[in-house]
This record gives structure tokens, sequence and C-alpha cells, in this order.
């Protein structure tokens, strides 16, 4: 009998394809601290996707405060659609940068999602912003 985790075939180019793809989509803290650290911070806008009360506490430096339950058209309006906009929430038990990259990918806006949050980059011991 096969092991479980044998159980369905994973051919190499599949691999290729899927793991492709969910790189496209995901930003590493250590890659993010490093740009944010080498000053390259030109492409991209971080976002705080939880409350306004959570951003205030503690957010990444740069990051913008727009809560993903708040993301229409009118908030939107004045973002710049030539950039790319990094969802990032609490932790990887929590979902509003993934519904923060939803909303914005419906809207237009070209997304991604730092993988782990806010609770992995304090993790790694990389700098916040409060206030």
């Amino acid at each position: 009998m096969k092991p479980r985790i044998l159980s369905l075939p994973c051919e190499a180019s599949d691999a290729v394809q899927y793991f492709g793809r969910e790189l496209a989509f995901e930003v590493d803290p250590v890659d993010l601290a490093q740009d944010l650290a080498d000053g390259r911070t030109d492409g991209y806008v971080l976002v705080e996707t939880r409350s306004p009360g959570a951003y205030a506490e503690a957010h990444l430096p740069g990051a913008i405060c727009l809560p993903y339950r708040e993301m229409t058209e009118e908030s939107t309006r004045d973002l710049d659609r030539n950039l790319v906009y990094v969802c990032y929430c609490e932790s990887i038990y929590c979902n509003a940068a993934t519904q923060g990259a939803y909303r914005l990918a419906r809207l237009g806006f070209t997304v991604k999602r730092l993988s782990g949050g806010i609770t992995t980059w304090l993790a790694h011991g990389y700098p916040t912003e409060a206030g």
C-alpha cells in the first residue's frame, strides 16, 4: 500500500507551474526587509489591511492603512495603478491580506501578499512603525 502522501501523482512540470504561480503572488519577509534596508522601495506600496487601530499599534515601515473592508472604487481612486500593492495582515491565521489582495485585484490593481504577515515580520526582528 502506498503512503497517503503519494496517493496522487506529482509531475515536476505541474509543480513548476503551481509553485511558480504561487511565488508570483507572494512576497517573502526576508526579501522585503532587504529591499527596505537597501532603499529599494520604488514600484510597490505596503498595505496594512487590518483595522486603523492595528495599524496605529504597529505597521511595516512606510505602509499605508487601507482596511480590506473599506476597499472600494472611491477609497482607492487616488492609488497609482502602475504600482504593485503588497498586502499584509496579522499572520497566517488571518485572511485580511488575502481579502485585501482580492478586493484590490477586482478593482484592477496588481497585488501580492506578504507571507506570514506582521507576526512573521516581528519574529524575524524587523522594525515596525507606530502611530
